[in-house]
């Protein structure tokens, strides 16, 4: 028998220490139960509040911590205090997940996989929210509320619906860049060690002399690359549904913690105006040829979580979260997602998520941001009298060193119309044409003509047709791969 003398009295959430709980309280030996079975009433109201909604996107994710160390010296680039000097090191978070997929979904599905990273900097958080491939499926936030329905339920079948899928992707050709990507083996990762990350967007820094540079970030597997084809997911999946969460988190209780690199393009602010395409464009990516990978540090995830729900389902990343040194770029995506995503965790978390354990800065915080629900904080800024700004009471002040340099921009205010001047092919085709090799260009095609299966055939032929144009050879291999699997089939 256990000494319970040796363990924490359990207590009601208001302290209370609790007698029993192993029995309702009731009038008699069979009932009924007592009204005043405060301790009964309270679980089974917890109980019903247990569940918050889901993530729209992103909702299944597997996460941990571990630190960040600066290997090279960007200063000259950068004024960010995470990048300061050689050795600097941040701790740091990171959550990985599948875009589609609901909390139920099964880990080892096809899907672009989300690659959120938050570095608890001595200046504020910096998150980096972007997913395990340097592109997206469209470039307008407009057309992103779309993209994702088609990714989700059909309202009269509730099931996936290919047609839906390939109707969006063939009548928006930015698109198959990135589905060229997801149908590849890059596609489906074994497991969240084996993939690069990328903040896809493009980003800005500025340095010391208020110099501004445009950047990608690139985060780098040290573990390799490995991947299944559909067939061996599909036999894990009937295994496990939870291969990804198994992975992760066994590797780091066994002390085998994942490395990445990082490592960002440098582009001189100039350069966007003369470059043949547009640098802001997501579904776009830069010539290492051109802007080569300048390394800047690694992390190691190093612990997992004590309770997966306060500190990864709770956890909240959103491009709105820099610090001074890095900014922004006309990046249409990114401009939506600052605003799009801090709103998403208002509704899921409530107004004061950020200060949530695992959301708040470890830097000192003072802000005029008043009451809400959940406000367990008190006032922010830095006197109990001063609850606005400006004021005379000692409260906090804005300090204009920190002023990043001015963004500029040019151009007339308006909906400008993208296809006409775009060019969606070149790249998807020197993808097809000269990264991948035969045997890879032959799972792809096999990998595309299964997700074509169940769609309206009309809605397929047009998709077909922007293969054509990406490459010859591309629509050629995807009709040969569907050609061979229907006659399996017959």
């Amino acid at each position: 028998m256990n000494d319970q003398t040796q363990r924490p009295r359990m207590t009601t959430t208001a302290g209370a220490p609790v007698a029993s709980n192993q029995n309702s309280e009731t009038a008699g030996p069979r009932g009924p139960l007592l009204m005043q079975d405060y301790q009964l009433l309270e679980k089974l109201a917890h109980q019903n509040r247990e569940r918050i909604p889901e993530r729209v996107v992103h909702a299944k994710g597997w996460g941990a911590f571990g630190t960040f160390t600066v290997t090279n010296d960007i200063t000259r680039y950068s004024c960010a205090s995470i990048f300061g000097e050689v050795g600097k090191t941040t701790d740091m978070l990171a959550r990985f997940s599948t875009v589609a997929g609901e909390q139920g979904a099964a880990d080892h599905e096809r899907d672009v996989r989300g690659f959120a990273l938050k570095f608890y900097t001595d200046e504020g958080n910096w998150d980096v929210v972007g997913n395990n491939t340097p592109v997206f499926f469209v470039r307008d936030p407009l057309k992103f509320p779309d993209f994702i329905h088609t990714q989700k339920r059909h309202p009269r079948t509730n099931l996936r619906s290919a047609t839906a899928m390939w109707d969006f992707w063939g009548q928006q050709p930015e698109s198959l860049h990135q589905v060229t990507i997801l149908m590849s083996d890059r596609g489906l990762p074994q497991d969240p060690t084996f993939m690069n990350g990328y903040g896809s967007h493009t980003y800005s820094f500025w340095n010391k002399a208020g110099e501004r540079f445009w950047v990608k970030f690139h985060f780098k597997t040290q573990q390799g690359h490995r991947h299944f084809t559909n067939g061996e997911a599909a036999e894990i999946i009937g295994h496990s549904r939870e291969g990804y969460q198994e992975a992760l988190f066994g590797k780091i209780e066994d002390g085998n913690f994942p490395r990445w690199k990082m490592f960002v393009q440098v582009m001189p602010e100039a350069d966007a105006e003369t470059t043949p395409f547009d640098p802001f464009d997501l579904t776009k990516v830069w010539s290492h040829k051109d802007y080569p990978l300048i390394e800047v540090g690694e992390f190691a995830l190093n612990r997992n979580a004590d309770n997966y729900f306060a500190q990864i389902e709770q956890a909240a990343f959103s491009p709105s979260n820099k610090v001074p040194g890095i900014g922004y770029s006309p990046d249409k995506m990114l401009q939506a997602r600052v605003f799009s995503y801090a709103d998403a965790h208002r509704y899921r978390l409530g107004t004061h998520y950020e200060h949530l354990p695992v959301n708040a800065p470890k830097c000192p915080v003072h802000h005029y941001h008043k009451d809400g629900q959940m406000n367990f904080m008190g006032q922010k800024t830095g006197s109990v009298d001063a609850y606005y700004e400006p004021n005379s009471f000692g409260g906090a002040v804005e300090d204009n060193s920190f002023a990043e340099p001015p963004l500029r921009i040019s151009g007339e205010a308006g909906r400008h119309p993208h296809q006409q001047q775009m060019d969606d092919y070149t790249q998807p085709r020197a993808l097809h044409d000269e990264v991948l090799n035969d045997e890879e260009r032959g799972r792809l095609y096999k990998n595309l003509a299964a997700a074509m299966d169940g769609a309206d055939e009309a809605v397929v032929q047009v998709a077909l047709g922007h293969f054509d144009l990406i490459s010859p050879a591309y629509g050629a291999g995807i009709r040969a791969a569907r050609a061979e699997k229907a006659q399996k089939n017959d």
